[in-house]
């Protein structure tokens, strides 16, 4: 292991610069080192950025973004462009040790170089690295499951879903056709919901290129295990979300569990039984790892202990947001609340962070996080959604377009504001784009097969009789 160069060897004279390390390139990573960047005085700190990628993701769009409405690339924003005044560290945090104040990071030159990981040293520790998609172990899930919560799985089951309509298309087998035009997603949050409603909407459309898939012929089914979808929205909106699901002919199966996916066959708790090609899993998030390989105290869920100030409790110049932190609710009313881990308390959060770090670096005071809950809006595909804003519930075409109205204020820079109403924009005036380019997850493919001088040959069937154990 070998420690990573740092600035504490400044001009003689000069107090060494207070090192900030953020842990996490997402909605609070990125937002606090921004903040930071604006408002830290010349030569007062430096600030690091330790990020698994070189892009924060604006999740709310990936479900549009797996529809074809939003270019992929307008859905994220590079780091090292917003982040100038930032060293970028890509790599993944694999250790904590606040004691020593040291993180252990692997970036992507350390197995090339063979040196092992590498030890970077802070004075203010900023954890922000948000969440993973939580998982049960149901038999077949990670065989067949596909996650929704990248842009690249975003892509990538826009892909599937259209790759399944031409395999749908070609084949003579009814039983694969059936299981092709299957769709199970698995969670009634918010990402289940919309990707499905997105996809549905997107499948629909393409169909009329198919001369012989008709939207009836397609199956889409939504399991949630609890007795509601959406409750961000509230029970009415969420009942007026499974009318709107099962007005469009997708079967919507609440207080239902999946048991099993194996060999391509959902099988749900209540006994049904869905040969299908497809599973998306968007039932939770947990914890980070990382959380688990530092030394800083965690709650009961595995998420860091913190105060209303966004220091982790019981530790000094430790600092938490997001996904990762059990931030008091302040506002709730009622002792033992947390702020709920989504991305309207993390962007506020990184805002309150920031300036409380800079507060700590001053000695001056600290202010308490404190964020009333404004509301939740969803899509349900173009031209439909839900919303709960500030008591005031909207539905169909009013909540679809403060669903984008919203987002678009929030997606961080001008540049990506303006990009992402132009695609919308042009979406207007023209057709929908329903290309697979699925062959972008093997890109080498081809040239593998043109290096290999043509198609490999298909495995020989087995021997009729093998021989037995002991014999010739």
């Amino acid at each position: 292991m070998v420690k990573a160069a740092n600035s504490r060897g400044t001009a003689p004279g000069t107090p060494p610069r207070t090192r900030i390390l953020i842990v996490g390139g997402g909605y609070v990573g990125m937002y606090t080192a921004l903040r930071l960047q604006r408002k830290l005085r010349a030569g007062e700190a430096e600030v690091t950025v330790v990020s698994a990628e070189p892009y924060m993701t604006y999740q709310p769009f990936l479900p549009e973004a797996a529809a074809g409405a939003i270019s992929p690339r307008h859905v994220v924003v590079p780091l090292r462009r917003v982040l100038g005044k930032c060293r970028i560290v890509i790599g993944e945090a694999e250790r904590i040790d606040h004691a020593k104040r040291t993180v252990t990071v692997s970036t992507l030159a350390t197995a090339d170089e063979g040196t092992g990981p590498i030890e970077m040293e802070y004075d203010e520790l900023v954890l922000a690295p948000g969440s993973i998609s939580r998982t049960l172990p149901v038999p077949g899930l990670a065989d067949y499951g596909i996650g929704f919560k990248t842009v690249e799985e975003a892509i990538g089951l826009r892909n599937h879903v259209i790759e399944q309509m031409d395999i749908a298309s070609s084949t003579r087998d009814p039983a694969l056709r059936d299981a092709a035009l299957t769709f199970v997603f698995v969670g009634g949050g918010f990402a289940g919901v919309e990707a499905l409603g997105e996809l549905e909407d997107m499948a629909r459309y393409a169909s009329r290129y198919y001369h012989n898939i008709k939207p009836e012929d397609m199956k889409w089914v939504l399991v949630e295990a609890s007795d509601r979808i959406l409750p961000e929205v509230g029970p009415k909106m969420g009942v007026y979300t499974v009318r709107e699901l099962r007005r469009r002919n997708i079967d919507v199966r609440m207080e239902t569990r999946l048991e099993s996916c194996e060999n391509r066959v959902a099988v749900l708790s209540d006994g049904a039984r869905f040969p299908t090609r497809t599973v998306v899993w968007t039932a939770g998030v947990k914890p980070h790892p990382i959380l688990a390989a530092s030394d800083l105290p965690k709650n009961e869920r595995g998420r860091l202990a913190c105060t209303s100030f966004l220091t982790v409790e019981g530790v000094e110049h430790a600092w938490a947001a997001g996904d990762a932190a059990a931030v008091p609710d302040i506002t709730a009313g009622e002792e033992g609340r947390e702020c709920a881990p989504n991305a309207q308390h993390a962007v506020r959060q990184a805002k309150v962070l920031a300036d409380n770090l800079l507060a700590a670096l001053r000695d001056e005071v600290l202010t308490e996080y404190a964020h009333k809950y404004a509301g939740s809006v969803a899509s349900l595909g173009l031209h439909r959604g839900v919303a709960h804003i500030y008591g005031r519930k909207l539905k169909a075409y009013p909540a679809w377009f403060m669903h984008r109205a919203y987002h678009l204020s929030r997606i961080p820079s001008f540049n990506r504001k303006m990009r992402v109403l132009a695609e919308w924009t042009l979406a207007g005036l023209f057709k929908r784009e329903i290309v697979s380019l699925g062959s972008l997850e093997h890109p080498r493919a081809e040239f593998e097969l043109a290096a290999g001088g043509g198609p490999k040959p298909p495995h020989p069937p087995p021997a009729p009789n093998p021989p037995q154990n002991g014999q010739g």
